[in-house]
């Protein structure tokens, strides 16, 4: 019997008399949830519920507008990762609304798999001037850190939109519409942070919480570990991905984290400002800060700026509020091919990746 069979027939003994609400924080935790056919699977008093781990979800609106105008206007070179080019902004259809759109117009937007494509691009680009607009988590935040602690060619700048995860979740644990009874934490930022950021939700609120890898196994694991903490009413934290996850983390991403990057309140698309949420350079990197070198293109007088467009129910999908496929325009005219909201475009979005694993609309969950 495989590892995932047996944690899910374990799952099936246990006594579950009522319904039980576990949110899986992670994009990538969603993706194989959703691909593997988990939900059908699980016992239906069980439901799992996708959370805020999509850093292009919630990427604020006026940041993608900002890089927009960087590399139309700022006449910049604009690099960043893929999910970005396609999220939209709040501008009529007629206007510009993508960085993919933004490309077809002239600008010079690259698509880039790893931070350091940003430095190779600055180092041919002859005192040109190059944009990282870099957006994540910590995972992908901490490569960019030891990027800038290693030393930055003087036409490199950086556009942060980098934020920690656990703030959002503090934020719906503390909000009155909290719609979880347990969590199960992002393996992949715990691995980089370590396992003790995830603490609180047990110590402060008396919820199970699991950190989980990708496999099924290891996700049907922590689930099995959340619900027999809520039968027995004793939460904890238990790491149910030790093979990555160790004490403390990684110490040398926290600490070109920490070189790099103060912590600061930020803005999440959809949600609102968290404090201590996003990442902020340090002043000695002031030279390289795109926010003090260029224009600030958006200066708030956009009509609907920082809003999802009209219709969208991303903001309510990202806090666990809805399931994808309640979304008002969720499949039409939402869909991968012509994305209106933020979760329909990255392959982290729950949106997305509902879709992908055959998700329409008013049909049963993946």
């Amino acid at each position: 019997m495989s590892d995932a069979r047996l944690w899910l027939e374990r799952i099936r003994e246990l006594p579950i008399p009522d319904g039980i609400r576990i949110m899986n924080v992670c994009g990538g935790h969603e993706r194989s949830i959703s691909m593997a056919g988990l939900r059908t699977a699980l016992p239906p008093a069980i439901r799992l519920i996708p959370g805020p781990g999509c850093p292009v979800c919630i990427c604020p609106e006026e940041d993608i507008y900002q890089a927009i105008r960087l590399g139309l206007e700022g006449e910049a070179v604009v690099a960043t990762f893929g999910d970005m080019l396609r999220v939209p902004v709040n501008l009529g259809r007629q206007a510009v609304r993508t960085l993919e759109q933004a490309k077809a117009a002239g600008a010079d937007i690259r698509p880039i798999a790893s931070p350091i494509e940003a430095r190779i691009i600055a180092e041919k680009a002859a005192g040109k001037p190059v944009v990282l607009f870099a957006v994540g988590f910590e995972t992908t935040m901490a490569p960019v850190a030891a990027l800038m602690a290693e030393g930055l060619p003087d036409n490199l700048y950086i556009l942060c939109s980098g934020r920690l995860t656990w703030p959002a979740v503090k934020l719906l644990l503390d909000s009155d519409e909290c719609v979880l009874d347990a969590l199960v934490a992002p393996g992949h930022v715990a691995t980089v942070m370590g396992p003790e950021e995830w603490a609180f939700v047990a110590d402060d609120y008396r919820l199970p919480v699991a950190i989980a890898g990708f496999t099924p196994a290891s996700l049907l694991r922590a689930i099995h570990s959340t619900i027999v903490q809520w039968l027995e009413e004793t939460p904890r934290l238990d790491n149910c991905y030790p093979e990555a996850v160790k004490p403390g983390g990684n110490p040398k991403a926290r600490e070109f984290l920490d070189r790099s990057f103060d912590v600061a309140a930020g803005n999440w698309r959809g949600i609102g400002p968290i404090a201590a949420s996003a990442y902020a350079l340090k002043p000695g990197f002031a030279a390289h800060d795109a926010r003090l070198h260029f224009p600030d293109y958006d200066a708030g007088d956009r009509r609907h700026a920082g809003e999802m467009p009209a219709g969208c129910d991303c903001a309510r999908v990202v806090l666990g509020r809805i399931q994808p496929d309640e979304c008002r325009i969720y499949g039409k005219p939402c869909s991968p091919r012509s994305p209106v909201g933020p979760c329909m475009v990255s392959d982290e979005g729950a949106c997305r990746i509902w879709w992908a694993a055959g998700v329409r609309k008013d049909s049963a969950a993946a």
